[in-house]
């Protein structure tokens, strides 16, 4: 029997068998081998905070709408960082795939069904370690609010959140040229930043960050900020270090009612640019030249040359029977954990 994850209730993960799938024509059934949980979108769905769950998603009109909601528990398979290998396939043509890595977003699942050409354009590249491929979405995710930030080189750029996506920002950001600081009240996240090439780490429960930015460039402030943790403290204090006129790129997942943010001070006054940026919409001048697909690509293409490190990001690899005790630990204690990797292969 295959098993995946599922959350029977808010707080609470288990995992759950199911009939093994098979794959039709022009399928390939998938095996996975890792899984990464992403502590900020899943935790949402874990944790009963996801707007999914109170309300309808009107997907023609683009509102979020009160009546049935778009998600109910139990939630089942939740996730988007998985890896595997094609072990059968439903058509003698797609036979060539048989054992290739394919990454991909099928949720905490040890089995898979997807199209051929779904599995195609998603192989892993030669040069790229296996579990590696967990932060191709994610990667992306990173990767758009970069492309939104639209950063230049020599600039200063600030990025408040050094969990997963805020540390792959954080070095996109420097490829692109940038002087990096990167804010986080982790310690052991500040350090890592630091060991990936970091200008300077700030604390924001010590440093008072607008004020240390704006003294490091000549009252300047940062050219761009982005802000990743999903904290509206965060997004308050990125409106404050920012420059005048300049933008704040919004990628994290914000929960609840943004009390936090004092509109009528910097935001109103400097002529701050806030910048939504989400993985299923990409900028409208880059969109002839770039899409999910793409950008999961070229973070892949990166790390197998060296110049994204990824690996150095997971924290626990563990089997996927011990899920519910990883969710846990992400909820109750996340300064403990950045990627926790489930390991199917471990549990088979």
């Amino acid at each position: 029997m295959a098993r995946m994850v599922r959350f029977p209730a808010p707080g609470k993960a288990e995992v759950v068998e199911f009939a093994d799938p098979e794959p039709g024509p022009g399928e390939v059934l998938l095996e996975t081998t890792y899984s990464g949980i992403s502590a900020g979108t899943e935790l949402t769905a874990y944790r009963g905070s996801n707007p999914y769950l109170e309300k309808l998603w009107d997907a023609e009109r683009l509102l979020f709408v009160p009546g049935d909601s778009s998600l109910a528990y139990p939630v089942d398979g939740w996730g988007y960082e998985e890896v595997g290998r094609v072990v059968a396939v439903g058509s003698d043509g797609d036979a060539d795939l048989v054992g290739r890595w394919v990454w991909g977003a099928w949720g905490h699942r040890s089995l898979a069904v997807r199209s051929a050409e779904h599995a195609r354009a998603r192989l892993l590249p030669g040069d790229s370690e296996p579990i590696a491929a967990v932060f191709a979405k994610i990667g992306a995710i990173a990767m758009n609010a970069v492309l939104d930030a639209d950063i230049h080189v020599g600039e200063t750029v600030v990025v408040f959140g050094a969990g997963v996506p805020g540390q792959i920002v954080a070095q996109l950001s420097r490829l692109n040229g940038a002087r990096v600081t990167v804010v986080d009240p982790v310690a052991s996240r500040r350090t890592l930043a630091d060991r990936l090439g970091a200008a300077a780490t700030l604390d924001p429960r010590s440093d008072d960050v607008a004020a240390v930015v704006r003294a490091a460039t000549g009252n300047r402030g940062a050219d761009v900020v982005i802000e990743m943790s999903g904290s509206h403290e965060a997004l308050s204090e990125a409106i404050r270090t920012v420059g005048y006129s300049s933008r704040v790129v919004a990628s994290g997942f914000f929960q609840g009612p943004a009390t936090a943010l004092r509109l009528g001070e910097e935001f109103h006054h400097n002529r701050v640019n806030i910048v939504g940026s989400q993985i299923y919409g990409v900028a409208p001048h880059l969109r002839h030249r770039w899409d999910e697909l793409r950008m999961s690509r070229t973070v892949l293409t990166l790390e197998g040359a060296g110049d994204l490190k990824l690996t150095e990001l997971v924290s626990h690899v563990v089997p996927d029977s011990d899920a519910p005790a990883a969710f846990e630990l992400l909820d109750s204690a996340p300064q403990d954990a950045l990627q926790i990797v489930l390991d199917y292969g471990a549990s088979s």
